[in-house]
C-alpha cells in the first residue's frame, strides 16, 4: 500500500499534521475549502522565487492566519514589509474581507525539504541540465546534509526522446510503510519543450529532526559512548 498512496497523507492519523486546520457545518465545507485552494495557488504564484514549500491555514471566526514556510524569507517580507501588506490586502480581498494575518517561517536547509527539492530538480531540467546530474547531485547533497534516504524518480520525454520512460536514483533508506518514519514528499512538475517532466521526490529525515532542528543549542540526553552509569539509590558500584 505503501507504494500507491501519498506518504503525507498515508501518516496525517500518525505522525503528520493537517494542511488546514479548521472546523466547518456541512453548508459551509465545500466554499471554505475552495477558499483555501485558491489562497494556497496565489500564495505560490506570487512567491514563486520564494521556495515555498508549503502553506498551512487555520480559522478563528472572521479570521484566518496563513503560515508560509519558506527557504527565502527575505523574499516572502519585501523591503519594510511591503510584500506582506500586498499579500494581506490580495487575500482579504479573496476571502470577502475577512482579517488575515500572516506568518512567516523559515526553511533552514532547503535542501532537505522533499518539495523544494523536486521544484529545484524541475528547474534544472527545464534549464536543460542532464537529468541524471541533477537527480543524483540532489541526493548527494540531502545524504551530506544528514537525510537517511531519499529517491528521486522523473516521468515522461527525458532529454527529449521520443518516447517518455521513467528513471529513478536511490539511496539510503526509504521505508514507506513503516508509519513511524519521518518521510517527506514532493512532486513537481517540468515544463520542457518536449512536454512535462514529472519530479517525485521521497526524503526519509531522522525521527527526532524536528525537535534538533527547532532547538539546535539544545544537549541530548544520551549518555556518551564510555561513559560509566551511575547506579540507582545511591548505591556504589561493585569493584
Amino acid at each position: 500500500m505503501g507504494q500507491k498512496v501519498n506518504p503525507i497523507g498515508f501518516r496525517i492519523p500518525v505522525t503528520k499534521e493537517w494542511k488546514s486546520r479548521w472546523f466547518a457545518r456541512k453548508a459551509d465545507f465545500g466554499p471554505l475549502l475552495q477558499e483555501d485552494l485558491m489562497i494556497r495557488d496565489y500564495v505560490k504564484s506570487e512567491l514563486n522565487q520564494a521556495a515555498v514549500s508549503k502553506v498551512t491555514i487555520e480559522r478563528f471566526a472572521r479570521r484566518v492566519r496563513v503560515t508560509v514556510f519558506s527557504g527565502r524569507p527575505g523574499l516572502v517580507i519585501g523591503r519594510k514589509g511591503t510584500e506582506i501588506d500586498r499579500l494581506k490586502n490580495s487575500l482579504s480581498g479573496m476571502t470577502d474581507g475577512k482579517e488575515i494575518y500572516i506568518d512567516i517561517k523559515e526553511i533552514r536547509t532547503p535542501e532537505l525539504d522533499a518539495q523544494l527539492v523536486s521544484e529545484s530538480v524541475a528547474q534544472q531540467l527545464e534549464r536543460r541540465v542532464n537529468f541524471r546530474r541533477a537527480m543524483k547531485r540532489a541526493i548527494q547533497t540531502a545524504r551530506d546534509l544528514g537525510a537517511e534516504g531519499i529517491r528521486i524518480r522523473c516521468s515522461g520525454r527525458l532529454n527529449g526522446a521520443e518516447l517518455a520512460r521513467t528513471e529513478q536514483y536511490k539511496d539510503g533508506k526509504v521505508p514507506l510503510h513503516t508509519l513511524r518514519a519521518n518521510i517527506e514528499y514532493g512532486f513537481a512538475e517540468a515544463r520542457t519543450l518536449a512536454g512535462a517532466i514529472g519530479v517525485k521526490v521521497w526524503l526519509c529525515k531522522p525521527q527526532d529532526w524536528e525537535e534538533a532542528s527547532n532547538a539546535p543549542d539544545a544537549q541530548t540526553r544520551k549518555a556518551p559512548k564510555g561513559a560509566a552509569r551511575r547506579p540507582r539509590g545511591g548505591r556504589q558500584p561493585k569493584q
